[in-house]
């Protein structure tokens, strides 16, 4: 069932931003000053996170997490457009819920725009990147019936990304938008928030795309 399934997203997508966040403010708050330190916790409960939803959750919905992700199996017809779109929904709604509880398990205000300024071409330029990346992670582990594959794959990725990429790897836009919500250590000030966005739709366009010329789906099933 569709409910189901939307429910598991945003579920999913609601402990994914949380430990985000949340990780994000303790890292802070433990790491004495050292801004790496910091982002070394945020970048490991992040990847951890994401491997253990996708385990838990892709038996039930594929444990997408994310629009960009929802639209690509949208345009490959592995789910229907009006799932979809229940899928984004979920998404986004859970990426708040996300975002407010990590706020309030902090004791900080449930909502608080954030100031965090993110902005410019090489910020851009990373959200492209990290999204094509995470994209093309995602494509290429779509053809395995291993989940730990891709489990491992996409936590390990994007746990990489926020050190390889000036934005730190947001790569999500229900994340992105969440994360504005929020005026701590993983926050967007809201003006910055459709760059990002746009950057990361080019970005996973671009991978589709290339996913599919470097394994047209009659080359990949002639393989099988």
């Amino acid at each position: 069932m569709l409910s189901r399934r939307a429910a598991a997203e945003c579920v999913g997508t609601a402990l994914l931003l949380a430990t985000v966040v949340g990780s994000g403010i303790m890292g802070e708050r433990l790491a004495g000053g050292s801004v790496g330190l910091a982002l070394l916790a945020n970048s490991i409960a992040t990847g951890a996170v994401l491997a253990a939803l996708i385990l838990a959750l892709g038996p039930i919905s594929g444990a997408h997490l994310n629009p960009l992700v929802s639209v690509a199996a949208g345009w490959h017809g592995e789910v229907a457009w009006r799932e979809t779109c229940g899928y984004v929904a979920a998404q986004v709604v859970g990426a708040v819920v996300g975002v407010v509880i990590a706020n309030l398990m902090f004791e900080l205000p449930a909502v608080s725009l954030a100031t965090h300024a993110r902005h410019g071409p090489a910020q851009w330029l990373s959200e492209f990147v990290a999204s094509f990346g995470l994209l093309l992670v995602v494509r290429g582990c779509s053809r395995s019936a291993e989940p730990m594959r891709a489990a491992l794959a996409v936590g390990g990725y994007i746990a990489a990304a926020y050190w390889f990429t000036s934005s730190t790897s947001f790569a999500n836009p229900a994340v992105t938008l969440a994360r504005a919500l929020s005026d701590t250590f993983a926050g967007i000030r809201p003006a910055d928030v459709p760059g990002f966005a746009l950057a990361q739709l080019a970005g996973a366009a671009a991978a589709v795309a290339f996913a599919h010329w470097i394994a047209p789906p009659h080359v990949v099933r002639a393989a099988e």
